[in-house]
């Protein structure tokens, strides 16, 4: 494993974090606890040191499982990340309340890194400022409870630079960030201006939700084929000194290996300027057939009126990327059509990505009418 600075905090952390919002889940949709918390310690056996979790993934249920995977002196090894819900967080009183109940399901009596969850425009105004949040995480790291703490984001440039600015007191940032998404939300400019503030950069979505690991055949053909797409995706974070690690939501036992073998391999400054083209020229071709900028992240399931929203999105994109045939045997498959959509907009609410689903559906419908 190679190992990366964090920030000014005076750590090194693993190039390849553990993210667990993506664990192997059995047929009822619960995690497949045997399965997940032998490929979390396998990880950690083979050098990874940091593992982030959050109080939503899996319908709350990763803090409890990642607990149980730390047991046995597992939690001496690595660095646990975790994070306050702001969907959830209704009050200053509140903020110790829930960080309270999610030390109790990680059994821990600390975070070692801890985020205010996927942070916007809107709740650093509605939730940040008037909770007094940022002088909660303060007090929080004082008591020892936790002991780096920063936000995860999704929103613009301005917003990003904006609430780091608020405090000097930030550790560390987490980011959407990969070859695709240089000029979206925070983007590289985001990264560098972080990095040159002292901040650890984590980053998510390194393959974009999947995209980048099963690329459309038309993408796909911009690559040499000495490398998968996975690593390629993967190699081009890895060539940036400002990024601390990339954190990978792994499902598969398989996906371990591979990950830790690309991993081995990683060092800032591994991409040729010959490759750097490459990745601009696919990310010119990927672009254009892109739809709607879904992650598969899920956190806008489920839906009342039993929609798959992610997966009528995946089918909708492949209609572009793949093929009209491709995208409408997906769409097909759906047990619950696009039409279904009633708006209620539950799903805007929470969507990282912001995507203005109620006005994306009628869309899907009439493009596989």
């Amino acid at each position: 494993m190679q190992y990366r600075k964090m920030g000014n905090t005076g750590i090194e952390v693993s190039a390849l974090g553990f993210g667990c919002m993506r664990l192997p889940i059995n047929e009822d949709k619960t995690i497949n606890e045997e399965k997940a918390i032998a490929m979390i310690r396998h990880a950690i056996d083979n050098g990874v040191n940091y593992v982030d979790t959050a109080y939503p993934y899996h319908q709350g249920t990763s803090e409890i499982v990642v607990g149980k995977a730390l047991q046995d002196g597992y939690r001496e090894k690595v660095y646990l990340a975790d994070k306050m819900p702001m969907n959830v967080v209704t009050s200053a009183e509140h903020f110790d309340e829930i960080l309270d109940e999610q030390l109790a399901k990680c059994g821990t009596d600390h975070f070692d890194f801890y985020l205010l969850h996927a942070l916007n425009r809107e709740r650093f105004e509605q939730k940040v400022k008037p909770f007094g949040l940022v002088q909660k995480m303060a007090e929080a790291k004082a008591s020892g409870k936790v002991r780096h703490i920063g936000f995860s984001f999704h929103d613009d440039l301005d917003t990003f630079k904006e609430i780091i600015d608020c405090f000097d007191g930030w550790d560390f940032c987490q980011i959407q960030y990969n070859y695709i998404n240089t000029h979206h939300q925070a983007g590289t400019a985001g990264l560098k201006y972080a990095a040159s503030k002292g901040l650890g950069v984590v980053i998510m979505e390194p393959l974009l939700g999947g995209k980048l690991a099963n690329l459309a055949p038309h993408v796909a053909a911009a690559f040499p084929e000495n490398k998968s797409h996975v690593e390629y995706a993967l190699d081009w974070l890895w060539d940036q000194e400002e990024v601390s690690l990339l954190l990978s939501g792994m499902t598969e036992p398989e996906q371990v290996e591979q990950n830790l073998e690309y991993a081995s391999r990683s060092s800032i400054g591994m991409v040729t300027e010959e490759e750097k083209a490459i990745y601009a020229n696919a990310k010119e071709i990927f672009d254009r057939a892109s739809l709607v900028d879904c992650t598969k992240c899920e956190y806008c399931m489920p839906c009342p009126f039993g929609l798959n929203i992610p997966g009528i999105f995946a089918a909708y994109n492949k209609s572009a990327s793949h093929g009209m045939a491709v995208g409408k045997a997906e769409y097909e498959a759906q047990e619950t059509k696009a039409d279904a959509c009633r708006a209620c907009r539950r799903c805007e609410q929470v969507c990282p990505q912001n995507i203005k689903i109620s006005e994306v559906m009628p869309k899907v419908v009439k493009t596989f009418a």
